[in-house]
């Protein structure tokens, strides 16, 4: 089981704001498990803690900007795709400004810096969100994000900038652990045609060659050419020279679109939970990114508790004989068919319901429903199994109930269901007494939970 990281240290990294100009430090420290990304500015005494999440999102226009109760902070994509990328989960950023520093226009400092000080793991699980169905966000200036079904966390992005100089593009990461190398170094980048209106938002004011890739693509004057030289504080140009004008060449043909990529993992971090899935993404921005981050955090809402994958064709790691084995239980009250996955602290099972249920003839025989009663018993055999997993001899212990709490039925189960159970450890075993959480699906869906106490003894 993959386990949730923070970093080993802090490290603070110094630079001025791309829109404020300000000279800023961001520090980036450990966090405790379950506490995902928090932002706090600490020239404001007294001031709430930022939950890094898609729902505070205030601003896109040129970067993501994120409020709590009045306390802003911008320009946050390019740190926090490099702690998701990384695989960190928790981490606490200070920052004495209202925007993060732009650095070089690119994540791959942060990178760098994650990687000096090092990553630890820690106790809890990593909670990650599998995408089991298509999940689309369209809007009307033809940006579209998708996300299909997929065993890891890949992104393609495919963007049409109108330009002679860079059209259309298309790039891809097709697995996150090569972000260092294939998107981290990618600057963000500007029109000079959209700088005039930028200054006028009072927007880029820290803006300059060293930290953007800046395109020359439509001319104008030259006196209106070095009057924004002169606002950028960089040597005067000549305006006939069209292309890419600053003095760092670009890494890659699309470094732009590659750009994109970054941006879009930075947004998606904001979503709370690593995601399992593939980015489809056209003509992306941060304003359909931020719509899409909080469609998922919706989506995962619904879906609190994910439903084990079940592929019925793979070899069960207990089948009916060996639980058999295990449990004193015999038919009719063996309620667990067998069993496809057992990690250290949690179980899943899997009972076929079929009509022939003896329950059936007594429990309401003209609409057959599995009693309420058998749904938590079958979780906490299954509960069991686990238990006697951490025993030796298992054959010669019994589990009983001892305790049930928290119990919850979402949805009747009838003749032909598929259920599902996944039972975990809350608390390690201590002096044969374990506490557990139970859920059972039928397809994505929870229709039973309950918390139960046992007791495991040792049959005479």
């Amino acid at each position: 089981m993959n386990k949730q990281k923070t970093l080993k240290g802090s490290f603070s990294l110094f630079g001025k704001g791309l829109h404020t100009g300000l000279n800023l430090t961001v520090t980036f420290n450990p966090a405790p498990e379950n506490t995902g990304y928090k932002i706090q500015r600490i020239d404001l005494e007294g001031q709430p803690v930022i939950d890094a999440v898609a729902e505070h999102v205030t601003d896109t226009q040129r970067g993501t900007v994120l409020c709590q109760k009045d306390v802003r902070v911008s320009t946050v994509e390019h740190g926090l795709a490099a702690l998701y990328a990384m695989g960190i989960d928790n981490c606490l950023i200070q920052v004495n400004g209202p925007e993060f520093p732009i650095l070089d226009g690119s994540a791959i400092i942060y990178v760098e810096r994650i990687k000096q000080v090092g990553i630890v793991e820690q106790n809890a699980p990593k909670d990650y969100y599998i995408i089991r169905h298509k999940i689309e966000v369209k809007d009307d200036n033809g940006s579209c994000i998708t996300i299909l079904p997929d065993e890891e966390f890949s992104i393609t992005a495919m963007c049409s900038f109108e330009s002679k100089f860079i059209n259309s593009q298309f790039a891809t990461l097709d697995n996150v652990s090569n972000f260092e190398e294939e998107v981290a170094p990618a600057r963000t980048f500007v029109f000079v045609r959209d700088i005039e209106p930028l200054l006028k938002a009072n927007l880029i004011k820290g803006g300059d060659m060293e930290n953007a890739i800046v395109i020359y693509e439509k001319q104008i004057s030259q006196e209106q050419l070095d009057k924004l030289a002169d606002l950028l504080k960089v040597p005067h140009m000549d305006a006939t020279k069209m292309g890419y004008i600053q003095p760092k060449p670009l890494q890659w043909e699309n470094e732009c679109t590659r750009h994109k990529l970054l941006d879009i993992i930075g947004d998606m971090a904001l979503i709370g939970k690593p995601i399992k899935g593939r980015i489809i993404a056209t003509r992306p921005g941060h304003t359909v990114n931020n719509q899409f981050a909080r469609l998922m955090r919706r989506e995962i809402r619904k879906h609190e508790i994910q439903a084990p994958i079940y592929d019925p064709n793979e070899a069960p790691l207990m089948d009916n004989n060996r639980i058999r084995e295990l449990l004193p239980h015999r038919y009719p009250m063996q309620l667990v068919d067998k069993v496809i996955e057992l990690g250290a602290n949690y179980i899943v099972g899997v009972k076929n319901v079929t009509s022939n249920e003896p329950f059936f003839q007594g429990h309401f025989p003209q609409e057959p429903v599995m009693p309420g009663v058998l749904m938590v018993e079958a979780m906490a055999q299954c509960g069991g199994l686990l238990v006697l997993n951490t025993v030796e001899e298992p054959d010669r212990w019994s589990t009983y109930f001892m305790k049930i709490d928290g119990v919850k039925f979402r949805q009747k189960i009838v003749p032909g269901d598929t259920l599902l159970f996944r039972v975990e450890l809350l608390h390690p075993v201590q002096h044969g007494i374990s506490s557990m959480r139970g859920y059972m699906f039928v397809g994505d869906h929870v229709v039973a939970e309950a918390t139960f106490t046992a007791q495991i003894v040792k049959n005479k």
